[in-house]
């Protein structure tokens, strides 16, 4: 396996409240990619999204193995309710960070399965010999919306309030995480990536992560001079695992 992450403020902000990483465990071919999208402005996104991928990153290095579907499982649902408690606590403990919240979504990987988790709008992709899918539906008012059947895929693109959230990290004290376990065959890529990607980079565009014949540094750095080619408003995060087809077993799904 391998990866990358890269990250690019865009055109608009002054600065960038995002954050992420690809990282490999310590004791051998487990990956773990992270992307999260700080929210806040002057009320420290950026720290909220750091304090995210610091914390996961740690645990995960920490962590002496991930068996099977259960240990990921358990493993995201206590990581993310530790960060959600610490980005409340720091929020009621000091006034200039006071609001702050973020995104997360986040992906391990070992050569048998795949385990994400999410919570908020950042986002997942899978592709393999099937094709390309998302693979995790956003926390948002607008595919609420979507899902209920009121306004249409097509409406959604440009709806006024498709920014409003209804889950991020920091925002209340109970949340509920959303876990994903996919089945994928042959070789496979794991995009992870903020909004400020998907508003601006459509999905027939990004589902160019199913040619594996493209370099991965290739693709996000395209990807990235799309959004700001298209205005850059928002900050820009991707991450990348390349996970090559398993030859052995496929282990618990």
């Amino acid at each position: 396996m391998e990866g990358l992450f890269r990250t690019d403020k865009g055109k608009v902000r002054p600065h960038n409240e995002d954050s992420g990483s690809v990282s490999k465990h310590p004791s051998g071919n487990v990956w773990l990619a992270v992307v999260a999208d700080g929210m806040g402005g002057h009320r420290a996104g950026d720290v909220a999204s750091k304090i995210a991928v610091d914390r996961m990153e740690a645990s995960f290095n920490e962590k002496e193995s991930f068996e099977d579907s259960k240990d990921i499982k358990s493993w995201f649902e206590e990581i993310i309710h530790e960060i959600n408690g610490e980005v409340l606590r720091l929020g009621s403990l000091h006034r200039e960070y006071q609001g702050m919240g973020t995104t997360v979504v986040a992906a391990v990987c070992t050569p048998y399965m795949i385990g994400i988790v999410n919570v908020g709008d950042s986002r997942c992709y899978i592709a393999d010999v099937n094709g390309f899918r998302q693979a995790t539906s956003d926390h948002s008012l607008v595919n609420e919306l979507v899902r209920a059947g009121r306004i249409s895929e097509k409406e959604a693109e440009d709806h006024p309030r498709k920014n409003i959230l209804t889950q991020a990290i920091g925002t209340e004290k109970n949340i509920s995480p959303d876990l994903y376990f996919p089945s994928t065959e042959g070789d496979t890529r794991i995009l992870l990536c903020s909004d400020g990607l998907t508003d601006k980079v459509s999905d027939p565009e990004l589902s160019k992560l199913q040619d594996f014949s493209e370099q991965d540094e290739g693709l996000v750095q395209h990807w990235i001079d799309l959004a700001n080619e298209r205005g850059g408003e928002d900050n820009i995060s991707l991450a990348v695992i390349k996970r090559p087809a398993f030859t052995d077993k496929e282990g618990e799904r």
